[in-house]
């Protein structure tokens, strides 16, 4: 993975953080493991990544037939095992998963393992539950890719009343190195309803293998653990959305 190329980061935003990660253990369409994804972005020069592999009914690759304990411990262990090689290269690793509703997603965040393995009712809830849920632990739900239309989104479906934050950068939308979703309009639609709505900002890369990239949030500051994130993203601390066009050398 020599070949990576270096983020280049504003001035007094030192630390990135990848914010919309997947892994093949958990995510059909997912290319490298959790550790690989780990190591790819500790040379690239992120301070942590945050695991969001597909939930339950959006694109896993974990069989649902599975009792819940079951299927929760092998959804994890995409995250688990970027954790554990994070720990030992120094990259910071936070939980999350990425919430399918009839192809509408949301990215969740704040939350633990052990969380899901108490809620099994997250599994069937629906958008408006989902939210109670998650904020009754204060978790944070941010809409990934709203405006993303592809052959499995058919259509665009918007929840105002019922998230904290919107995705406006999705970096496969944006960036010139990307493979995939190549339509940055996506972002600027996405970007003028999180103005309407007054909702904070974030950005991620949308990433599914070690070709990153170079999406995600630039902080002044590093964060202490998933809350932490929660907490500066809805106290709307400054922050620079990365596009991976900056590293890219377009922007």
């Amino acid at each position: 993975m020599s070949d990576l190329l270096k983020l280049n980061l504003p001035e007094g935003f030192p630390y990135a953080y990848e914010t919309h990660l997947h892994t093949c253990q958990a995510s059909a369409c997912a290319k490298s493991t959790g550790a690989e994804m780990a190591r790819a972005c500790k040379e690239a020069g992120y301070t942590g990544i945050i695991v969001t592999d597909h939930f339950i009914y959006g694109n896993t690759c974990v069989d649902r037939s599975l009792p819940w304990s079951e299927w929760v411990e092998l959804f994890c262990k995409g995250y688990e095992d970027a954790k554990k090689e994070g720990d030992k290269i120094g990259l910071q690793v936070f939980f999350g998963w990425e919430a399918c509703y009839n192809a509408t997603e949301f990215l969740i965040n704040g939350l633990s393992k052990e969380w899901l393995l108490a809620h099994p009712e997250v599994r069937d809830c629906t958008i408006e539950e989902q939210f109670d849920l998650v904020h009754a632990d204060g978790g944070m739900i941010v809409h990934c890719h709203p405006y993303r239309v592809e052959p499995y989104i058919p259509e665009v479906r918007l929840f105002p009343d019922y998230i904290d934050a919107v995705e406006t950068v999705n970096a496969t939308h944006s960036c010139v190195l990307s493979k995939s979703h190549n339509n940055p309009e996506w972002d600027v639609m996405a970007k003028a309803y999180a103005k309407e709505h007054d909702f904070p900002e974030t950005s991620g890369s949308d990433i599914h293998s070690v070709h990153l990239i170079y999406g995600g949030l630039a902080f002044g500051r590093k964060l202490e653990d998933s809350r932490d994130y929660c907490k500066a993203i809805l106290n709307r601390e400054p922050v620079v959305l990365l596009s991976g066009n900056e590293t890219a050398g377009i922007a």
